[in-house]
């Protein structure tokens, strides 16, 4: 599994925007296999940045219904990213 596969997409929310400005922390949609030290490593290699703390968390998917028929959204995994003082993710500074 490359870093691409691992970290999905940014997760820009008004509450990860309020992490990122208070705690320099950064929400994160990855893979649901991956691990912690995968997840750092792919960190290093797209944004040149050290994690300091990672939490993660499985999100479990709604139930969705069509009429009779009902189904779930698929479960995924969410990744919150404290980097060392002084560090910072270019790309997701620009996006507003």
């Amino acid at each position: 599994m490359n870093a691409y596969d691992i970290i999905i997409k940014p997760i820009v929310t008004e509450r990860s925007t309020i992490l990122k400005e208070k705690e320099n922390k950064y929400v994160f949609l990855v893979d649901i296999k991956a691990s912690k030290p995968k997840i750092k490593q792919a960190l290093k290699e797209l944004f040149n940045v050290d994690a300091k703390k990672i939490h993660t968390m499985i999100v479990h998917g709604k139930m969705r219904r069509m009429g009779k028929s009902f189904g779930y959204r698929p479960d995924w995994k969410k990744a919150i990213i404290k980097l060392k003082d002084g560090q910072e993710i270019k790309p997701i500074e620009e996006v507003k």
